[in-house]
């Protein structure tokens, strides 16, 4: 127990150290996650660590599935929701078949099924690292949304596609009509148990007396109901935690009061992180194990057949991004979508970020070793291999140019989606006006209140002003007042150290303020002013 410890807390600063260096060379973390892993899995220490598929499906898939649903839009995930659902479903499928196809031409002695097999696994793409990549370079905010969306929904029909194919392996049978059935009772009982779950915990943070500790642990332990509901019976437990996630997300402010929600992000901020780290770093350090259980099969061809494969996948999603942006097209003739003409560079983006993740490999690990006759399970040292592979050239290869193709093709905004400057201006303005005409509704003498009002005024001045032809101007007065009012934080804080100091003051007190003058910082560092020119 002491040595597994003593392990998970060397993987822990591992990851910490890794991120650090991601940082100074600018590049998406999770690349560097997985090639540090990959270098200390040569080492005598880390050469036998093996990825449980329970651990994954189990204890980090719940968790990172729900804090993925607690971010994501509902009104931006309806608004792409065509897109989004078309990607997470039908393309899935299609890849599969595609690879099945491909996997059973190249492989002597690969079946169909087992081409369908590494179909269901490969299939759906990692959208943390994709997500990751994104945020640090200049890219429209719909093209986020869209590969977030697809994958909070992609690994639910991965994963069913694997499970039929699967059973075709080990029985020899399969019945597609069968199969279709099953495949849309999954998706859609799995989707019915996370929103009873879910309404379940609405009742419990509603109505009963909880605290804002009971609440966030309350947020920890859903996930795991929802996902272990659903498996219990068979469902999909992914779709269980996206759909509860969504709903309980949508309801935060009605749910949580404002420390819930204040300390809520820190805590699942801290946890996905270590999650994500964990998981990547494990990723890396499959490789002499997967390496070890080739066999008979040489490693030069099972390389030879994980590179061709992934050559076909990062062709098939770009085929389908294109092919989905022309129906996207077509479509618009006859209903109303969100983009008439999505053009060919977003199209470009999303089919180039498409990335293979833990969940990929963590599904290639299930396979049990043995089949119902006691045989070998054909293939699937290859099997893990492949995947290995496709993980390692997508997420390495496409994660280091997804950038330099965004830069490049530099996607335009989409219609109907208005500036963040000014969005950032008409949100501050819009508050500034509500509480200033509710303020001045106020009767009778109350000097706090006329403070509030002559600030509010201010405020709502500086928001109104159009300061046209003079942006380099205000941005350097904005620069000047962030480091004042930083200095001024800062003196403010060392005042309160002195006061501590002082017996007949509370230390508890103290921290308050110290907390409120942390809560002060971050709103400073968040503060923007829009763009000259904006109303």
């Amino acid at each position: 127990m002491q040595s597994q410890l003593f392990e998970f807390v060397c993987l822990v600063l591992i990851i910490l150290a890794l991120v650090m260096l991601a940082g100074k060379l600018r590049v998406a973390y999770p690349i560097v996650l997985v090639l540090g892993g990959l270098g200390f899995s040569f080492t005598a220490q880390f050469a036998n660590i093996v990825i449980e598929p329970e651990v994954v499906f189990f204890l980090f898939l719940p968790p990172l599935l729900y804090e993925a649903a607690w971010q994501t839009s509902w009104k931006e995930f309806w608004r792409w929701r065509r897109v989004i659902i078309s990607f997470a479903f039908p393309i899935v499928v299609l890849t599969s078949c595609v690879v099945a196809v491909v996997s059973h031409w190249l492989i002597p002695g690969f079946t169909l099924a087992l081409g369908f097999l590494l179909g269901g696994i490969i299939s759906p793409p990692d959208a943390i690292s994709a997500t990751t990549i994104m945020r640090q370079v200049q890219v429209p905010k719909p093209l986020v949304s869209i590969i977030e969306g697809e994958s909070l929904l992609n690994d639910a029909s991965s994963l069913v596609v694997f499970r039929f194919a699967l059973a075709a392996v080990l029985t020899g049978q399969f019945h597609a009509g069968e199969a279709a059935l099953s495949f849309v009772l999954v998706i859609v009982l799995g989707t019915l148990i996370g929103l009873l779950v879910g309404l379940v915990f609405y009742a419990i943070h509603r109505w009963l007396p909880t605290t804002p500790s009971i609440e966030v642990v309350l947020t920890v332990v859903t996930p795991y109901c929802m996902y272990y509901a659903a498996e219990y019976f068979h469902y999909s437990g992914v779709l269980a935690v996206v759909a509860g996630g969504l709903l309980l997300s949508n309801q935060r402010h009605i749910l949580l009061s404002y420390r819930s929600r204040i300390e809520g992000v820190n805590v699942w901020t801290v946890l996905s992180f270590v999650l994500n780290g964990l998981v990547f770093l494990l990723i890396g350090l499959q490789l002499p194990v997967i390496t070890r259980q080739l066999g008979g099969i040489s490693l030069g061809s099972a390389i030879g057949y994980g590179l061709l494969i992934s050559l076909v996948l990062v062709v098939t999603r770009l085929l389908c991004a294109f092919g989905a942006a022309q129906f996207t097209r077509l479509a618009s003739h006859f209903i109303t979508v969100a983009v008439a003409n999505p053009g060919w560079r977003g199209p470009t983006v999303i089919g180039w970020a498409g990335m293979r993740g833990v969940v990929s490999l963590a599904a290639a690990l299930s396979i049990p070793l043995l089949t119902p006759a006691g045989q070998p399970f054909p293939y699937r040292n290859l099997i893990l291999f492949v995947t290995f592979v496709v993980i390692l050239v997508t997420l390495v290869f496409q994660g280091l140019t997804l950038p330099w193709l965004i830069r490049k093709l530099q996607p335009d905004e989409f219609p109907n989606t208005l500036p963040e400057a000014y969005q950032e201006r008409l949100i501050r303005q819009t508050l500034a006006r509500q509480a200033l005409e509710f303020v001045a509704a106020q009767t009778g003498p109350n000097r706090y209140l006329q403070n509030l009002h002559t600030r509010l005024q201010l405020d709502l001045t500086a928001y109104e002003q159009a300061p046209a032809g003079r942006k380099q101007h205000t941005e350097n007065e904005l620069r000047q007042f962030q480091l004042l009012y930083a200095d001024l934080l800062a003196r403010q804080r060392s005042r309160l150290h002195e006061l501590n100091r002082r017996a007949e003051l509370d230390e508890e007190l103290i921290r308050k303020h110290l907390a409120l003058l942390d809560l002060e910082e971050l709103k400073l560092q968040e503060k923007q002013l829009p763009a000259a020119g904006t109303p």
